[in-house]
């Protein structure tokens, strides 16, 4: 989906800069015949590890950008949900690749700005959010404890 609505027009040239360069890594290139669009992160995530540190790295400026001028501490704490998963996802190889041709980190980020100014939402406090990924990591890490405890387990049995 793109996006061509800019943001307001009080809005500071950081916040449009932001916004260009998320179009960029995101949108920026379409391919023939089709309405599918994507930009220069996947591409950069197809060097193994150096794509996927720059990509974090020039997302997570984004959002620090967007703190800095006055969004919320709730939808800074949904962008960096975003830009986790699709560093954390895309750090796999081969599914990895196909994800971040899919998951748009950045413009789901121009998304969430653009309702905080215009729609008023994601005002408030990130606490919950924070609170809600730190137990589903939390659960998470106890799983795959579970299931290397089950392996080593399963292991043993040959020996």
């Amino acid at each position: 989906m793109t996006y061509h609505r800019e943001l307001p027009a009080g809005s500071s040239p950081r916040l449009k800069w932001v916004e260009k360069l998320s179009y960029l890594l995101d949108e920026q290139f379409r391919i023939p015949g089709t309405r599918f669009r994507f930009g220069l992160d996947p591409i950069m995530n197809l060097v193994p590890f150096l794509g996927d540190v720059s990509g974090f790295v020039i997302s997570a400026a984004l959002v620090l950008t967007m703190a800095k001028n006055g969004a919320s501490s709730r939808i800074v704490a949904l962008m960096a949900v975003n830009i986790v998963l699709d560093a954390t996802i895309g750090a796999i190889p081969i599914i990895g690749q196909i994800f971040d041709f899919f998951y748009k980190a950045n413009s789901r980020n121009i998304r969430l700005l653009r309702e905080h100014y215009y729609e008023g939402k994601h005002q408030g406090s990130g606490k919950g959010i924070l609170i809600g990924v730190s137990i589903f990591l939390l659960v998470l890490f106890v799983l795959l404890l579970f299931a290397l405890w089950k392996l080593i387990q399963w292991v043993f049995t040959w020996f």
